[in-house]
């Protein structure tokens, strides 16, 4: 099981190596009245950071408003 572990782990940290070594063009981006010129892989990686961060939200502010209640072992 270790070995899969390895193997798995050392797939994925190739596969970013390679997405980096690959994705070194400047991209032009704008959003709204925001202007730059970026590497794609930068793109990549703010994009994800944003979904990541999104995501931790909705989790956050969803399970707020549910309120567990203690089991009383009737119905």
């Amino acid at each position: 099981m270790k070995t899969v572990k390895l193997v798995f782990i050392l797939t994925i940290i190739l596969a970013l190596i390679l997405l980096v070594v690959q994705n070194t063009s400047p991209l032009q981006v704008r959003f709204l009245w925001f202007s730059a010129e970026m590497p794609a892989v930068l793109l990549l990686l703010l994009t994800a950071v944003g979904g990541f961060a999104l995501g931790i939200l909705v989790v956050i502010f969803m399970s707020s408003g549910t309120k567990s209640r203690p089991y009383t072992g009737g119905e």
